[in-house]
């Protein structure tokens, strides 16, 4: 009898009143009257911006974070008053907490931030640079002398010798609009790139800087931004490593297999891109879902890099210390029919050269966990020491400046960092456009990141009873079946967006050809 009312009295001592939240329109009152973001907000209390703009819409949180929220909601009302009883205590006029205009709420914001569209596609990448002989001769985008190609669609030399060696003068600081504080901004030249150095935020102070220069032009701010978004990438990453505990070393040694054997050709890196097609769909009509992956680059940017320069190796033996790329023969894939293979299409048999994230895909899905195959053997290596945190601030600094814009509805800032990461990684191999950084392998490893990221969100959406139609590149999945109980839904770099729909049958054979009519 005694245990039965401890029983019931340790249950009265778990149990608790849920903590009270204002009405939905005060919420977001509070939050813009101390001048901050949905994304600010949100990463405080570890959810997603698009979640707070739920709740000040109507929805309410529960369990630990409606907790949480009720105590920012307490706090931010007491800054508030503390805030108007220091004005009060200044200019002897009452004043009082803000109150929401009838006109605009929450649920509007937050729908607008989270509506997919094209300014939110991602930047391809190429996968060499593109080099084309000009008919007239323009402005090198590097020293603004005249030159005779362009690489990737930028006007430059081809040559180092041939571009000049000064970085042109930085501009006159242009006047900023008011209503918003101004950041410091001061361009320096460094080698061939000049750099944008903010103490607070240089994405926000570029941003700001681009439209004052343009008059509030947004397209023309725009594409100022994109077209300097590698050198500032690189002062990002710069500032970044600032206090890091490695040094990156930028123009390694680097073995043949890693060097193009012309400007057109390519390297002997394997980096294991998808492009699967289901062979047969499940019998009858069903609804095809095309998923976009959102950030796909970006996410890849966490993963193992090599430190140093690479040295050889003979065996077949992983080092989860170190990281590089590796001869391997990979093992037989006989679950083609509903996942694609690990390594992508590949028509030649043999070993090949793959990166670290293909190779420790390929380890972990011949373990126990997963048993799909069997282990690759691995011949040869080229590795050094290496570390997942190496690009870990700067990967953040361009989340987090992604996430902001998003919530903001700021699609100038959204476009600038996309170019930042999309070009940051696809200029770091043999790239005339990004002279600062020579890491070809780094290249291979984040590319191929992105695509073993894929691969286990279609392992995900298998697993978890959908039928997995396509995988493409790095962010397309096409799916059949309730994804949305799978994969949550909005821009945000964790979750996926509808890039289209569309219906296989029966009468289709081919499930790409119905996709392709579809379009």
């Amino acid at each position: 009898m005694k245990g039965q009312f401890e029983a019931i009295d340790a249950l009265l001592a778990t149990a608790r009143q849920e903590a009270e939240l204002p009405p939905a329109e005060q919420r977001r009152a509070l939050r813009e009257a101390l001048d901050l973001s949905r994304a600010q907000v949100a990463r405080a209390l570890g959810v997603s911006p698009s979640t707070v703009g739920g709740w000040e819409a109507g929805r309410d949180p529960a369990g630990d974070v409606r907790e949480r929220y009720a105590y920012f909601l307490d706090g931010a009302h007491a800054k508030l008053a503390g805030l108007d009883a220091a004005r009060q205590a200044e200019t002897a006029a009452p004043t009082g907490l803000p109150h929401p205009g009838p006109a605009t709420s929450g649920g509007e914001a937050a729908t607008a931030a989270e509506q997919p569209g094209t300014a939110d596609q991602p930047h391809p990448a190429p996968e060499a640079d593109d080099v084309e002989d000009l008919a007239v001769p323009q402005p090198c985008v590097l020293c603004g002398q005249p030159a005779r190609h362009q690489v990737a669609g930028f006007p430059q030399h081809l040559d180092p010798a041939q571009c000049a060696t000064t970085a042109p003068a930085p501009a006159a600081p242009a006047q900023r609009p008011q209503g918003r504080t101004a950041q410091t901004v001061q361009t320096v030249p460094a080698g061939r790139r000049v750099r944008t150095v903010s103490d607070a935020d240089p994405i926000a102070a570029a941003v700001a800087e681009a439209l004052a220069t343009h008059e509030g032009d947004v397209e023309a701010a725009t594409a100022a931004l994109v077209k300097r978004a590698i050198p500032d990438a690189m002062a990002l990453l710069d500032n970044s490593r600032k206090g890091g505990r490695y040094a990156i070393v930028a123009h390694p040694w680097i073995p043949d297999i890693l060097r193009k054997p012309s400007a057109r050709g390519a390297d002997q890196i394997w980096e294991a891109r998808p492009k699967w097609t289901r062979p047969e769909l499940p019998a009858g009509t069903h609804e095809v879902t095309a998923l976009d992956i959102n950030g796909a680059y970006l996410s890849a940017l966490k993963t193992h890099l090599p430190i140093g320069q690479l040295e050889h190796s003979t065996g077949n033996h992983h080092d989860r210390r170190r990281a590089g790329v590796h001869l391997i023969t990979p093992p037989a894939w006989e679950h083609s029919a509903y996942l694609p293979n690990p390594i992508g299409n590949r028509d030649e048999p043999g070993p090949l050269w793959v990166t670290e994230p293909t190779l420790r895909l390929l380890l972990r899905l011949s373990g126990p966990r997963y048993g799909l195959c069997e282990p690759p053997q691995i011949h040869e290596s080229f590795t050094s020491g290496a570390t997942e945190g190496l690009l870990e601030k700067f990967r953040i600094a361009l989340k987090d400046a992604r996430e902001q814009a998003l919530a903001e509805g700021d699609e100038v800032t959204l476009e600038y960092v996309k170019a930042m990461y999309s070009k940051f990684v696809s200029t770091m191999g043999e790239s005339n456009y990004n002279r600062e950084l020579y890491r070809p392998d780094w290249m291979h490893l984040i590319r191929s990141q992105a695509f073993a990221n894929l691969w286990m969100k279609a392992h995900k959406a298998h697993d978890e009873g959908l039928s997995v139609v396509r995988a493409m590149g790095t962010d397309e999945l096409h799916v059949i079946g309730d994804w949305r109980r799978v994969f949550p839904e909005g821009r945000g770099v964790f979750e996926v967006k509808v890039k289209d729909v569309y219906t296989v049958g029966a009468a289709t054979a081919d499930p790409g050809a119905a996709h392709e009519s579809a379009d």
